[in-house]
C-alpha cells in the first residue's frame, strides 16, 4: 500500500503555492485571448511551393501594416494559418492576395477565411464566461446535495485548484485562449469532479464499515483501493490526448494541451487536495451517519 497520507502536508503547501502564483499571473499578466474573444481575421492558406516558409510569409505580411500577425504551419509544411487583429480596411483580404502574388507568385490557394468583429467577439467572451460559470454552479449544487458539507468543500476546492492552475499555466506560457479552450475547461470540470467523487464514494463506504480507523488512515486506504481505476482512466485519457497533441494539427493543440494539464491536475487534486480537507475537518463515521439520519 502506498502511503499517500505521508505527503499530505507537503503537497498542500505545493497546491497553495500553485494557486497563489496562478492567481497573480491571471491578475497581473492576464490571458492571451485569441480572435474568438478579441476579434480579428483568420486565413488558412496552402502553398504550391515547398520553399515558402513561415518566416518569409510573415515578413511579406508585416510590410502591409496589419498589426500583430501570427503565422504558423497548419498540418504540414505547405499549409499556413494566419491570424491578425481587426483591420478597418474592408478590402484587406484582396490586398493580401495581391501582395502574396507579388511576393511569391500565384502559389497560394485560400482555403478558409474567417472574420470575427469586435461585437461578436465580446459576445463570445461573455458566453464563454457564462458557460463556465453555469457549469461550475450546477456542479457545486450537485456535489452539495450528493455529499456531506465536508466532502462538498473538498470537491469544490479541488475543482477550483484544477481550473485556476490550468489557466495560470496558459497565462505563464502565453498560450492562446479561444473557444476550444473554453470547451477544454468545461471538460476539465467534469473530469476533475468525477475523479474526486469516485474516491469520496469509497471513503464514505469505508467510514460506514470501520469506526475504529481514523480518517487520516482511512483516506489513504480509500485512495489505494481506487488507485487502479484512477490510473487506468488517467493514463488512457492522456494517451489519447497526446496523440491529438502531436498528430491532430495546430487547431487542436491548444485544446489537447489544456486537457493534458487538466487530467494531470485533476488526478493530483483528487488525492492531495480533496482528501486532506477531510482530514483537517476531522470527518468520522459519526459525520456520515448523522447526515444520513437527517435524510
Amino acid at each position: 500500500m502506498i502511503a499517500f497520507n505521508k505527503y499530505y502536508n507537503r503537497f498542500n503547501i505545493l497546491s497553495i503555492s500553485l494557486v497563489t502564483i496562478s492567481l497573480l499571473l491571471l491578475i497581473f499578466k492576464g490571458l492571451n485571448f485569441g480572435i474568438d474573444f478579441k476579434g480579428g481575421t483568420l486565413i488558412e492558406l496552402r502553398s504550391n511551393d515547398q520553399k515558402i516558409t513561415t518566416s518569409s510569409l510573415r515578413d511579406s505580411l508585416n510590410q502591409m501594416n496589419l498589426g500583430d500577425v501570427s503565422v504558423k504551419n497548419f498540418g504540414n509544411e505547405t499549409d499556413f494559418l494566419i491570424k491578425f487583429e481587426n483591420n478597418s480596411n474592408k478590402n484587406v483580404i484582396e490586398e493580401i492576395k495581391l501582395s502574396l502574388d507579388k511576393s511569391f507568385g500565384n502559389n497560394f490557394s485560400f482555403r478558409r477565411v474567417e472574420k470575427v468583429g469586435p461585437k461578436v467577439s465580446s459576445e463570445l467572451l461573455k458566453s464563454g464566461v457564462i458557460a463556465i460559470s453555469v457549469a461550475l454552479t450546477l456542479m457545486l449544487i450537485y456535489i452539495w446535495i450528493r455529499f456531506e458539507w465536508q466532502f462538498s468543500l473538498g470537491a469544490i476546492l479541488a475543482l477550483f485548484h484544477d481550473v485556476i492552475v490550468t489557466l495560470g499555466l496558459f497565462s505563464l506560457l502565453g498560450l492562446e485562449i479561444n473557444l476550444s479552450i473554453v470547451a477544454a475547461v468545461l471538460t476539465i470540470v467534469g473530469y476533475s469532479m468525477n475523479d474526486t467523487v469516485v474516491i469520496y464514494d469509497r471513503v464514505r463506504e469505508n467510514l460506514r464499515k470501520y469506526s475504529d480507523i481514523k480518517i487520516f488512515e482511512l483516506t489513504n486506504t480509500s485512495i489505494n483501493e481506487t488507485l487502479s481505476r484512477t490510473l487506468i482512466t488517467s493514463i488512457t485519457t492522456l494517451l489519447a490526448l497526446l496523440s491529438i497533441f502531436f498528430f491532430g494539427g495546430e487547431i487542436l493543440k491548444g485544446f489537447s494541451l489544456a486537457m493534458i494539464f487538466g487530467v494531470i491536475f485533476g488526478t493530483y487534486s483528487s488525492i492531495y487536495i480533496a482528501n486532506p480537507i477531510l482530514v483537517r475537518l476531522n470527518v468520522s463515521q459519526k459525520t456520515v451517519l448523522r447526515e444520513e439520519s437527517k435524510n
